[in-house]
């Protein structure tokens, strides 16, 4: 199905970045599957489809997002979502969340980015439009390497790169600027505060603070970080 079949059948209209990044290939993510990261992955490394190497997020190809789009619309669904919500996902998390356009609530062209919880009754607000939330994607993927699964420093370094080499387009300038003069910062091992007597040890080109000061900063959106419940029951 094609992205203008997607907005009729459902009656919406897709920012018109989404729809850049589709026709721009950006989207291609292949079928995932048992092999997908033995076969698919490797022939996608070098030039980064939407956010590929981005922790806990799988980018949904347009057939999965029609499939997604009525699973989360189906009345009999274990989640029982409010219909009144529009939720359009368009990548999930390991776990089977979702990342969706909030049509409901969107602003002179700005359609917030929500993380739809498939657990507990609960959205996340995350960015005002899908340009800040791919710049703040890049951000947090800057400043944690992947220490669980041993990623090397050539590794974690290499990977951000070509992300940001085939994403830059996407942004602004002053976005772009910012995530370049980071990328050109040595690696760093700072801790993060979880909670008063929790403290992480954590890796990358800049620490949690900052990359909260950058947040509020440059992509402020007064609904940042609050939460909503999906189902009226």
């Amino acid at each position: 199905m094609t992205i203008q079949e997607i907005e009729k059948k459902y009656g919406f209209v897709y920012p018109s970045l989404y729809k850049q990044l589709n026709a721009d290939g950006m989207l291609d993510v292949g079928e995932y599957g048992p092999n997908w990261y033995t076969d698919v992955y490797p022939t996608l490394k070098d030039n980064p489809p939407l956010l590929l190497h981005s922790y806990d997020f799988e980018s949904l190809n347009l057939k999965s997002v029609v499939e997604e789009i009525e699973e989360l619309q189906d009345p009999e669904d274990y989640r029982n979502i409010n219909p009144e919500f529009k939720f359009i996902p368009f990548a999930k998390s390991g776990g089977g969340d979702h990342y969706c356009f909030f049509l409901n609530e969107e602003n002179n062209g700005d359609v917030p980015i929500v993380f739809v919880w498939h657990d507990m009754n609960e959205v996340n607000y995350l960015a005002k439009n899908l340009q800040d939330f791919i710049f703040k994607v890049l951000l947090i993927d800057m400043s944690k390497q992947d220490v669980y699964n041993q990623l090397t420093d050539e590794e974690f370094r290499s990977d951000i790169e070509s992300v940001f080499k085939s994403h830059k387009k996407y942004l602004t300038d002053r976005q772009n600027q910012i995530l370049s003069a980071i990328l050109k910062r040595d690696i760093v091992d700072y801790e993060i505060n979880v909670s008063p007597k929790i403290v992480e040890s954590a890796r990358g080109l800049l620490t949690d603070h900052e990359l909260e000061s950058i947040v509020h900063e440059v992509i402020p959106f007064d609904k940042m970080n609050q939460s909503f419940k999906y189902s009226i029951d």
